[in-house]
């Protein structure tokens, strides 16, 4: 493990802070897994103190030590139970007032970035981080506005949303996103000044060994040929239904059955169509060790998204040992690489059909041994987080001096150089 270096923070009894929106208790994803994360790592190393901020039921703040918990009581998001959205930003700046964090790192890109922009402009003396987690101008704006309003308008959303990113992330001292690909995104937005930050999987628990051979039986599943597996959430974006589609694809003989853990507004219509398939919805898993010895008692990794940013729930798949068959788009072509699965045209759903029975047929258990490899091999929490602190952090910090500098010199009446290629403002 690699220490949090104390030098970068020169203000050590300020903490540094998590906000985000993109936070569910039950349900949720990499936001949750990475902020579980984060508080597990600076907890072990160094002597910072954490704030987080996410949504909640209720106003509630946990101080544990060096964690700070806090809920901002918020309303449900429609169509997504297990999701809050933050209005009260008051509330969310009482908070930071009350903290006053040295760096605020921000992980979504609805209103709460202008609270931490707000915030620093009363405290200048704060750097601001933000992750770039979804491509949302194209993710969120365009597919919902092109499926209600057509492309035209889709395309105009779309070019609005960009130049609302570009506004927004200029006013951030460092940004990072997931992927080399999503860099370049930001940078055709206008946002120049980014790294990458790859997530990481925690290998132990996430292992093949946690693999039982009963499960099937368990799970009241029959057939002996391969056991199919999804972990994330049942709706839209991740397009569970067309792992539906593709299982009804599988010719019957190969005798496959298939588990979508997981939930979301897209459950109950699921499981009304997967009526006489042998497929279970055991819904949302909790328990990061039970997860793992459900993934590691499958034999391949199903997912259909079209514009994954990352893949974390894929990376744990291959954790414990399990070869991936999914859509050739957005993150997943870095996932999987050539060797550790097959990736096919977007929404070919026969493809896919036909993609597990090659891999099927191929030797899951090779493959995935060969992903399980890969995987440890490249991606830790620990480079995660030893990227962030020694990398990302130090950079804003920078960046936030510079900032001052600049502030001062002009309130001076002064002109501050600037450098070949660097942007001011």
């Amino acid at each position: 493990m690699i220490a949090i270096n104390a030098a970068h923070f020169a203000d050590s009894g300020r903490p540094l802070c998590d906000l985000t929106q993109s936070y569910a208790p039950v349900g949720g994803g990499g936001i949750g897994t990475y902020l579980r994360q984060k508080r597990d790592y600076v907890l072990a190393h160094g002597d910072c103190r954490l704030v987080q901020i996410v949504p909640g039921p209720i106003d509630r703040v946990i101080e544990n030590g060096r964690h700070v918990w806090v809920e901002i009581g918020a309303e449900q998001v429609r169509g997504s139970p297990n999701y809050r959205f933050i209005t009260r930003t008051s509330a969310v700046r009482e908070v930071l007032e009350r903290y006053r964090p040295q760096i605020i790192e921000s992980q979504c890109p609805w209103v709460l970035p202008w609270t931490a922009i707000n915030y620093r402009r009363a405290h200048p003396d704060t750097a601001l981080v933000a992750g770039y987690h979804t491509d949302f101008p194209n993710t969120h704006v365009y597919r919902v506005g092109a499926s209600l309003f057509g492309d035209f308008v889709a395309r105009g959303l779309r070019r609005l949303s960009a130049s609302y990113a570009e506004m927004t992330y200029r006013e951030f001292d460092r940004v990072y996103t997931l992927g080399p690909d999503m860099r370049s995104v930001l940078t055709d937005y206008g946002v120049r000044h980014v790294d990458v930050l790859s997530l990481g999987v925690d290998a132990a628990t996430f292992h093949p060994g946690r693999r039982v051979p009963g499960l099937r039986a368990e799970l009241g599943l029959p057939g002996t040929g391969p056991l199919l597996m999804y972990a994330g959430r049942l709706d839209n974006e991740k397009r569970a239904d067309r792992l539906l589609a593709m299982f009804r694809a599988l010719p019957a003989d190969v005798g496959a059955s298939m588990v979508l853990i997981g939930d979301g507004k897209l459950r109950d219509s699921l499981a009304d169509d997967a009526r006489g398939l042998p497929v279970v919805l055991p819904g949302y898993c909790a328990d990061r060790v039970e997860l793992a010895r459900l993934l590691a008692s499958a034999d391949i990794y199903v997912s259909a998204m079209a514009d994954e940013t990352f893949g974390l729930s894929v990376l744990e798949a291959q954790a414990c040992g399990l070869p991936v068959v999914g859509f050739a788009s957005g993150a997943m072509v870095q996932r999987v690489p050539p060797g550790l699965g097959e990736l096919v045209a977007l929404d070919d759903v026969a493809a896919m059909a036909r993609a597990v029975v090659s891999v099927w047929q191929r030797g899951a258990a090779a493959i995935g041994a060969r992903a399980r490899a890969h995987v440890t091999a490249h991606f830790s929490w620990d480079q995660t987080f030893a990227t962030l602190f020694n990398d990302v952090y130090p950079r804003a910090l920078a960046a936030s001096r510079r900032r001052r500098d600049r502030a001062r010199w002009f309130r001076r009446g002064g002109a501050v150089p600037v450098l070949a290629g660097q942007r001011v403002g």
